[in-house]
Order: C-alpha cells, then sequence, then structure tokens
C-alpha cells in the first residue's frame, strides 16, 4: 500500500494518541488549517464501529474549538473527502473575513491575495488547547 497518510505525519503534529493525530498542516494561505488523521488505514466513517466513529468526531469538534478559542476566524469550516487519498482524515479550516478566498470554498476563486494574519504562537497555543481538550498527548511506539 503507498498510502501517504500512513507513512508521513502529513503536517506539524500538535497532539497524538494511538487512535488519531491532529496535524497543522503546511497551508501558507490558511494559518491555522488542522487535519485530523486517524492511525488506521480506514477509507470511510462508516467502517468504523459506532464508539470509534464518536471518537473522531470528538477529536474533531475538539480541534473545531480550539481553533474558536486560539484564532476567533469568522467560520470554521469541517470535510472529510478522501477522494485523493482515501485515508480517514478530516480537514479543520479556520476561515475569516481577509482570508484569499472568502466567502468562496478554499478551493473556489481566489478573491485577495494575501492570508489573513495569525500570532506567531498559534500552533504552540493549538497544542496546548488539545491537552486541555483531549488530555496529554502520547507518542505513537
Amino acid at each position: 500500500m503507498n498510502c501517504p497518510l500512513c507513512a508521513v505525519p502529513g503536517g506539524t503534529i500538535l497532539w497524538r494518541d494511538d487512535f488519531c493525530r491532529v496535524v497543522l498542516a503546511d497551508e501558507p494561505d490558511y494559518p491555522g488549517f488542522l487535519r485530523v488523521i486517524l492511525a488506521a488505514h480506514v477509507k470511510e466513517m462508516t467502517d468504523l464501529p459506532p464508539a470509534a466513529q464518536r471518537r473522531v468526531l470528538d477529536v474533531v469538534l475538539a480541534a473545531e474549538a480550539a481553533l474558536r478559542e486560539v484564532l476567533a476566524p469568522d467560520k470554521v469550516n469541517l470535510a472529510s473527502l478522501g477522494n485523493v487519498v482515501p485515508h480517514l482524515h478530516w480537514h479543520v479550516i479556520p476561515r475569516f473575513a481577509d482570508d484569499p478566498h472568502f466567502p468562496n470554498p478554499v478551493w473556489g476563486a481566489r478573491v485577495r491575495n494575501t492570508p489573513h494574519a495569525v500570532p506567531a504562537d498559534a500552533g504552540e497555543r493549538l497544542a496546548a488547547s488539545f491537552t486541555r481538550r483531549l488530555g496529554r498527548a502520547r507518542e505513537r511506539e
């Protein structure tokens, strides 16, 4: 199997446990763009038992709450696509009225050239918020 989300972290890891990880994606136009990536190679939410489905959603909701706490976006977009990489992961994207595509989707027509500015320590503050919401991160063995 040649799955990029099995092979590499997919961004800067802010929080992880044995079930999933939350990464800060390298998306220059979207500082604060998070991905919640399941540790196991699973394609769809319905491939998981109900308790695991709820656990994924709990982490996605913690990611949204952390973004709202730390960055105060105008809106948060949630998406689980997987058309290109069929490994279960969620995009948690803070949207700002002055971001490059707002009000269009992030893959829509660009309406301005500069990304929304966020504090330099946003990643550290987001990681701390995850620890408060989800418990201490654990390194995978």
